[in-house]
């Protein structure tokens, strides 16, 4: 029999495929299909495309079809792979799933081409003063952070829906919810959402988060106007 904790946490097979063409010292990387937690798969083949490439990977994803936060984090993973080879990662193009995650993440000019005089694989010449090193360290802290916030929101996410589902909470309340018992509990919020989920399998939250839980749940309740009929998660 599978061992349940490794089927929950297993990686889902990659719903993407890929097409790869030369351009000049880059390479051009065609993608169509979902970018979900399964299209990690495709980071050991753009690993070894970008080692490949003189300057970077140019990415035309306007055939995917679906991208979350999970496929967004993949893509960071990748630009900071870049980064580390003094290469750059540029979406040349996109279809609607990725263009709306880029904006409401914010992250779209993290992938955007470099200028004609910004080419992030030149050498400084001599004498030249390194004006990229500060840019380059601030930029790759703001990829680690990023990084950091993509791989904690779907764990965040499905933790505020077995609030909604247990207690008949809205998305903002059970928002709410989490934020309150975090800070109530000086628990980190990725930390508590974790330690949520893990309810479903059969894990016990600790007694004064149970109580901090139970006073924001009746309290967003109250705030909404709705009735709450326990504060037993499943």
């Amino acid at each position: 029999m599978p061992d349940p904790a490794h089927s929950a946490t297993a990686i889902p097979p990659c719903m993407a495929s890929m097409d790869v063409m030369q351009d000049g010292d880059r390479m051009t990387v065609t993608v169509w299909g979902e970018l979900d937690l399964g299209s990690r798969g495709l980071l050991p083949d753009l690993h070894d495309i970008l080692t490949l490439s003189g300057s970077g990977i140019d990415l035309r994803l306007d055939a995917v079809g679906f991208c979350d936060c999970s496929g967004l984090n993949m893509l960071l993973d990748l630009r900071l792979y870049a980064l580390d080879e003094g290469k750059t990662v540029t979406v040349r193009s996109s279809g609607r799933a990725v263009e709306r995650l880029l904006d409401l993440t914010g992250t779209r000019e993290l992938f955007a081409a470099p200028g004609p005089h910004q080419d992030g694989a030149r050498p400084a010449a001599e004498g030249e003063p390194g004006q990229g090193t500060a840019d380059d360290r601030e930029l790759r802290a703001e990829v680690t952070q990023l990084r950091r916030a993509m791989q904690t929101r779907p764990t965040i996410d499905l933790a505020r829906g077995i609030l909604m589902a247990s207690f008949g909470l809205s998305p903002e309340g059970a928002w709410s919810v989490l934020v309150r018992t975090s800070q109530n509990t000086n628990t980190k919020l990725h930390h508590l959402a974790r330690d949520l989920v893990g309810t479903v399998h059969g894990s016990t939250l600790p007694e004064p988060v149970q109580r901090q839980l139970a006073a924001a749940v009746a309290s967003a309740a109250a705030r909404s106007g709705a009735a709450v009929a326990g504060t037993d998660l499943p």
